[in-house]
């Protein structure tokens, strides 16, 4: 049997405290067995592809409350744990002050994936590859690391050591995300990949300049997914200091960030990426010297989270609670009780399915890349596959089951069949859950919007035209 085809590797607990000093004693305990989680969507995938067999129970932090804040204070922007890319590309005070981490939070996945997964999960992950550590090494920032012994303050530039690999130490969490602000400097993020979302990134380029007046005062410039690690330019930055940003600097401090050694990879050959950092670079350092960083920021990114959830609602100690495999997970699917057990160790797309039976949503990739096994998990569409099933309990879920009420379909069901959207109908479910929520977050969406609020999804029939004149359909007919 080939080693994609064996079955991933299943933990034994699911532990979900209700507060930061419970998970702190938790991992203290259980030692590096335990991995503390957020969104998941990195150790779920790693886990069934057999990467981490000694992972063996989860510590589940979204239930605590109060790790998701935003705030700005004596200069500084701080994110908590359990901040998610949607909150940052949605947050006015860190698109104003931290834009290159917003940018590089829009390039994460898609709008599903975006509401799970977390800008502390992308640091910890630790590939070179995952867009928020150029962009957080660029703004010179910092993370707080915090365990039963006390806490510790780490530069991100200082924190990775080798591939996947952190200076973390395995009862360690990072509690807090700390960023100087922009203030007067300019700073952006860029990224190659091989298609417009959910692309692992080929390169990745982040760059903050100082200027007085049109001397550059400092300059940082990071690298990602050219190297074992994230680099810094450090030739260029240093050639930058004290010059002007004209066309022939600008050249120069290009050729200069391509003297990187690069790895060569299934993505790309090393030629071909030192070839594209110079590309990147110079047109980043235009960009910034004409002060144009901004200027495709979308006015509205489509998060396919239209419900503004309390977070007191979904966190705090009425949820703390510990699984097994036998333990039962009771949580509204529907809008009907359900009680099903064998949730710890399998995701909640193979807990649907498998033990509660609703078999409408489909697994297609079961890594987070197609977007079939799309579900609404309190209000907010994630995908199902790279959510630990334990996570459902005291939740409210949708499935594409719930959408039609009193076995009347939805309007979006219905514009479907009209369109012909269905095709061999196997993505169908996913591309419906992803439309819905997108409806109800932005009901006249442009034509980019609508691109945007699906392009999580993938189907094997490319029949995208369907699906779009379909959503189309919904708003003309209201």
């Amino acid at each position: 049997m080939h080693t994609m085809q064996l079955p991933g590797i299943r933990v034994s607990r699911h532990e979900t405290p209700g507060t930061i000093e419970k998970a702190l004693g938790l991992l203290a305990d259980y030692g590096p067995a335990a991995r503390a989680v957020a969104g998941g969507t990195d150790i779920l995938l790693e886990l069934s592809r057999r990467v981490r067999p000694d992972v063996e129970v989860l510590i589940d932090l979204t239930r605590i409350a109060g790790l998701d804040d935003i705030t700005v204070a004596d200069g500084v922007l701080r994110l908590g744990p359990l901040v998610t890319h949607n909150q940052v590309i949605t947050s006015e005070l860190v698109v104003r002050h931290a834009l290159p981490l917003a940018q590089a939070s829009l390039e994460v996945g898609a709008p599903a994936l975006r509401n799970r997964a977390t800008v502390v999960g992308n640091i910890v992950t630790a590939s070179p590859a995952n867009d928020a550590i150029p962009a957080l090494w660029a703004l010179d920032a910092s993370v707080v690391a915090r365990s039963t012994h006390g806490e510790r303050r780490i530069a991100v530039r200082d924190l990775f050591i080798a591939l996947r690999r952190t200076v973390l130490a395995p009862d360690e969490l990072i509690t807090s995300v700390e960023i100087p602000v922009l203030g007067n400097a300019r700073g952006m993020f860029v990224k190659l990949g091989q298609r417009r979302a959910q692309a692992v990134s080929i390169v990745s380029l982040a760059a903050v300049i100082n200027l007085d007046g049109d001397i550059v005062k400092s300059a940082a410039m990071a690298l990602g997914s050219v190297a074992p690690t994230v680099v810094a330019a450090r030739e260029t930055e240093e050639f930058l200091v004290g010059r002007g940003l004209d066309d022939d600097v600008i050249a120069e401090a290009a050729r200069m960030a391509a003297t990187v050694h690069p790895i060569d990879d299934v993505r790309a050959t090393a030629s071909y990426r030192l070839d594209e950092v110079e590309v990147m670079a110079r047109r980043t350092l235009t960009t910034l010297r004409d002060g144009k960083e901004r200027s495709r920021w979308p006015s509205n990114p489509i998060t396919l989270a239209p419900a503004m959830i309390d977070r007191s609602e979904v966190t705090g100690m009425k949820f703390r609670t510990s699984h097994s495999s036998a333990s039962s997970v009771v949580c509204i699917i529907n809008g009907v009780a359900v009680e099903a057990s064998d949730a710890a160790g399998r995701s909640l797309l193979g807990w649907l399915r498998n033990r509660v039976g609703l078999t409408g949503t489909k697994e297609g990739c079961a890594e987070g890349e197609c977007g079939a096994c799309t579900v609404h998990l309190d209000g907010v569409a994630v995908l199902s596959c790279l959510v630990p099933a334990a996570r459902a309990h005291g939740s409210e879920i949708t499935t594409i089951e719930g959408l039609a009420k009193d076995q009347i379909f939805h309007p979006l069901q219905k514009a479907f069949i009209e369109a012909f959207a269905v095709q061999c109908g196997f993505c169908t479910p996913g591309f419906i859950m992803a439309g819905e929520r997108l409806l109800e977050e932005c009901p006249h969406p442009t034509p980019e919007q609508v691109a945007q609020g699906l392009s999580g999804n993938l189907c094997r029939c490319t029949g995208y035209y369907r699906f779009y004149e379909a959503i189309k359909e919904v708003t003309r007919s209201e």
